[in-house]
């Protein structure tokens, strides 16, 4: 078993039944991507639109690319023909966009909604208000080339577990508001290396996990 296959195993053993690994796989070596596909995983993750694009032709066509950095409207072309989820929609901006791309392409792209949940700035995401608004547009067929099938959300980066908790809590409740109001979420993307256990107990159905998958990065 090659080391990657080994991290992979140890943590799958950590996750919950029916909790879906996305490999965060940003600023490692296509060869690292080869042994996590060797070894079962076909859900990887990345941050920069450039290094998506690059490792994009490189794996086999069966592989889910997830978009989960911070996404710029004149980015998304790029990704358009063949992104199987973009977690990072924070804006009705982008949303717009998205469609838009996918139409281009004759697609449907999925995306989550990035809810602000951090006591950080440079942590971007929407409000309760927009969240609604943009799930009744959708649900009444404003975005025809878009899936609405999430949220996600990133914890303030802090020692304190109790407010990590808090702030997962807090976007699950948002969650299961959304689906006890009739619209149809299956997605619930929260946690990664650090706080995987955490967004675990509340609730997430979703982890992008990079260093515990892959072993450090090489900078």
């Amino acid at each position: 078993m090659n080391e990657v296959a080994e991290y992979l195993e140890r943590l799958r053993n950590r996750l919950d039944a029916g909790v879906l690994l996305v490999a965060v796989s940003k600023r490692q070596p296509i060869e690292k991507l080869f042994s996590a596909y060797e070894a079962g995983q076909r859900d990887f993750g990345e941050n920069k639109v450039q290094e998506l694009v690059e490792k994009q032709p490189q794996m086999s066509s069966d592989v889910r690319w997830h978009m989960i950095g911070h996404l710029q409207t004149n980015k998304v072309k790029y990704i358009a023909p063949f992104i199987h989820l973009i977690h990072s929609v924070d804006s009705l901006k982008l949303l717009k966009e998205v469609d838009k791309r996918a139409r281009q392409n004759d697609r449907v792209i999925g995306v989550l909604l990035q809810m602000s949940i951090a006591q950080e700035s440079t942590k971007t995401g929407m409000d309760e208000s927009l969240l609604e608004e943009i799930l009744q547009r959708s649900d009444q067929g404003e975005w025809p080339n878009i899936n609405i099938q999430g949220l996600m959300g990133m914890a303030t980066n802090t020692p304190d577990e109790d407010q990590i908790r808090k702030e997962f809590r807090d976007l699950n409740r948002m969650f299961q508001d959304m689906r006890k109001a009739g619209f149809d979420l299956g997605i619930l993307s929260m946690g990664m290396s650090g706080d995987l256990q955490i967004a675990q107990e509340e609730g997430s159905t979703m982890v992008r996990v990079g260093t515990a998958a892959f072993g450090p990065r090489n900078y």
